[in-house]
């Protein structure tokens, strides 16, 4: 049997429904993790994981891109921590199907979101489908033993590794370990600065932030909700 995957709390979905769109950074997605009543030794195992929080990151003057919080709690022994908070962005999802379903031929993936042409950053409905069917994917991989035994989803779910070095950390050819990869993650800002050369499904060309600001190295610095930018990202 695979893990135990906790319900989604409603309250995950529910961003800026009745809120002003400047306060949805206060918003946070509460996914249930209560524990079980039963005296610890009994306890069953359980991940409860969640995607929330968009923001939007310039790369340079014509690329931007969405990455979004993915945050994980579990009493599982298959994972190294017991709670987690990583950024990744849609490719990232992306890559992790492609290399989930190289080393499981045999098992029937979920599918992801599709890929959007007119994806809108300021679109809550599009942004909030999006999320929506990233933590699916998720939830499902979650609950194949097989899928979980690949260090790259742990890698993927708990560290803050780029995907290059997912990949060189998966195979031995870092310094670090996998289990050294995931004890060290800070969990926090993901920065995809050693893909930045390859162009990614959620890459798209603008001349314009639209926020009135010259886009700067300050800029490229600081993450923006996505709500502030008419930009799109496919």
């Amino acid at each position: 049997m695979g893990l135990r995957v906790l319900p989604r709390d409603p309250g995950c979905r529910l961003w800026g429904s009745n809120r002003v769109l400047a306060n949805f950074s206060e918003q946070k997605c509460t996914a249930r993790t209560t524990r079980q009543t039963l005296p610890k030794k009994h306890e069953k195992e359980f991940v409860s994981i969640c995607v929330q929080e968009p923001r939007l990151h310039k790369d340079d003057l014509w690329h931007t891109y969405v990455d979004y919080e993915i945050c994980l709690h579990t009493n599982s022994m298959c994972f190294r921590k017991k709670a987690s908070c990583v950024r990744r962005r849609y490719s990232d999802f992306v890559w992790l199907r492609n290399c989930l379903q190289r080393n499981a031929l045999i098992i029937e993936l979920p599918k992801l979101p599709p890929w959007n042409p007119f994806f809108s950053l300021k679109n809550k409905e599009q942004v909030s489908k999006r999320m929506n069917g990233l933590q699916e994917f998720l939830e499902k991989v979650l609950q194949n033993p097989l899928l979980l035994s690949d260090s790259r989803l742990h890698l993927f779910l708990q560290s803050d590794l780029s995907i290059t070095k997912i990949e060189r950390c998966a195979l031995g050819k870092t310094r670090y370990t996998v289990a050294e990869a995931i004890q060290q993650s800070r969990g926090g800002f993901y920065s995809g600065s050693d893909d930045k050369n390859s162009c990614d499904s959620d890459c798209e060309s603008s001349a314009s932030s639209g926020l009135g600001l010259s886009i700067d190295s300050k800029a490229q610095e600081s993450p923006v909700l996505f709500h502030h930018s008419s930009e799109r990202d496919p």
